[in-house]
């Protein structure tokens, strides 16, 4: 017989590779690896072709460029009658995808909205999460039509500042020339030619704002090294309008992914998604950016983060035209934040004033 002591150090000994196989199921972490959905779609539409052969459901045939509107919400979608308005007789130049955290409820525009939701998941400001969103609506769209070749992200509170005509033209009017000496990062099938024309991407990015080295450490203070030094590190506004290359460039990404996933100690200095994007492109393609964004935002009242809500009594033609007005060559495109019940009086301008460039 064998003695008691031997028994329980043989049947824990038996009992360490069962505990290394439910371990994951048993202990839950709080920053694991994207789920394994995520990690198949983002693997499918890094690897999907670039040829316009074959198309989802959801896309059409026309192999005209179009836009892909990525709209990221936790809430009804207000200005869905605007937004119809804008879209009407263009159907053959966009596309549109909405990731809604599941536990909004929110009431399903139809229209053109209709059946263009797609499997979301919760979203949480200041999180990771919020990248996460936005990658799984990037991702979507690359897979769903080839013809998509720029993806302008929007929230629930973002309105158009000119006609659908008006945004597409200028969007694919803005070509730079390139040489080999931008491609260092580039991968082999994003790769650019000297002389050859490229659309370039829209957003935000800054290097010397207040606070940043606060928002540098906020996971710690070495813990996005080796992969990103401070003074790599970017800030922007997380609404972007980007091209084809860089949306597989941020679908293919996983080395920077992986830091800023990583949870935070200082949680009032950790905003990822307005970082994430605008130093990952900057690492990787900043001579292929605009540095600045196209959609317009009011910070000189902002609340607890938030940008200035404008209300029904501030909308008027004058609002309009001071929201387009910008320092570069291109007039703002798109502007936020509005509340829900300033549709009435933006239905009243749309076509006097809005939709007519």
């Amino acid at each position: 017989m064998f003695s008691t002591p031997f028994v329980l150090s043989s049947a824990l000994l038996l009992s360490v590779p069962l505990l290394f196989l439910l371990a994951p199921r048993i202990i839950p972490s709080r920053h694991l690896p994207d789920e394994l959905d995520d990690r198949t779609l983002f693997h499918r539409a890094s690897h999907s072709s670039s040829s316009s052969s074959t198309f989802s459901h959801l896309g059409t045939t026309n192999p005209q460029p179009k836009i892909a509107f990525l709209f990221l919400t936790n809430s009804d979608l207000s200005f869905a009658p605007l937004w119809e308005r804008f879209f009407q007789g263009n159907q053959h130049l966009f596309n549109i995808y909405i990731h809604a955290d599941p536990s909004s409820n929110l009431n399903p525009p139809g229209g053109v909205f209709q059946g263009r939701f797609i499997p979301g998941k919760h979203t949480q400001r200041a999180s990771p999460t919020l990248i996460s969103a936005a990658r799984r609506l990037l991702a979507t769209a690359l897979l769903d039509d080839t013809s998509n070749s720029f993806f302008a992200l929007l929230s629930q509170h973002c309105i158009p500042l000119h006609s659908f005509r008006y945004i597409y033209h200028s969007l694919f009017a803005s070509t730079h020339s390139v040489s080999s000496e931008s491609e260092t990062h580039s991968t082999r099938s994003t790769q650019l030619f000297v002389g050859q024309v490229k659309y370039r991407s829209f957003i935000e990015i800054l290097s010397n704002e207040p606070g940043l080295w606060e928002r540098y450490t906020a996971r710690g203070d070495d813990v996005m090294m080796p992969e990103i030094p401070f003074e790599r590190f970017r800030v922007g506004s997380q609404f972007f309008i980007l091209t084809k290359r860089h949306a597989q460039l941020v679908i293919r990404d996983r080395s920077l992914w992986r830091k800023f996933r990583l949870p935070c100690l200082n949680t009032e200095s950790c905003y990822p998604e307005e970082h994430y994007f605008p130093t990952l492109l900057s690492m990787k393609d900043p001579k292929g950016c605009s540095q600045f964004t196209l959609t317009r935002v009011n910070w000189t009242d902002s609340s607890d983060g938030h940008p200035h809500t404008y209300l029904p009594a501030e909308v008027s033609p004058e609002l309009v035209y001071k929201l387009r007005a910008s320092n570069s060559t291109y007039s703002y495109l798109f502007a936020r934040k509005f509340s829900p019940d300033c549709l009435k009086p933006l239905m009243k301008l749309a076509d006097t004033v809005i939709f007519r460039d």
